[in-house]
C-alpha cells in the first residue's frame, strides 16, 4: 500500500495547472453579490427620490387635480425598475449566464 512518489516536475506541473485554472475562472465572490444588490437598489432609489422631490416642487408651484408627488414617485419606481432590469440583463450576458442565449 505504498504510494508511488511523483517526480518534482509532475508536482510543479500539476500545481501550475491548478493555479492557471483558478486564475482563469475565479468563481463568484460574495462581495460581487453585494455590489450587484447595491447597484440595483441605487438604480431604483435615485429616480424614485428624485421624482418625489420634483413632485413636491411641482405641487407647490403648479397645483393640479392630481398630486404630482405620487405620480412622479410611481414614475421613478417604473424608470428605476427598467434601469435595474437593463443593467442586470447586460451583466448576465457579459458573464455568460443568460438563459435565453441558446
Amino acid at each position: 500500500m505504498t504510494r508511488k512518489r511523483k517526480s518534482p516536475v509532475e508536482d510543479i506541473g500539476r500545481r501550475a495547472r491548478r493555479l492557471k485554472r483558478a486564475r482563469d475562472d475565479p468563481g463568484a465572490s460574495p462581495l460581487r453579490g453585494l455590489g450587484v444588490f447595491g447597484m440595483i437598489g441605487w438604480s431604483i432609489a435615485v429616480p424614485t427620490v428624485g421624482g418625489a422631490f420634483l413632485g413636491l416642487w411641482l405641487d407647490r408651484h403648479m397645483p393640479q387635480d392630481f398630486q404630482w408627488t405620487l405620480a412622479l414617485i410611481l414614475g421613478g419606481v417604473a424608470l428605476g425598475s427598467f434601469i435595474a432590469w437593463a443593467w442586470a440583463s447586460k451583466e448576465g450576458k457579459e458573464n455568460g449566464s443568460d438563459p435565453h442565449d441558446d
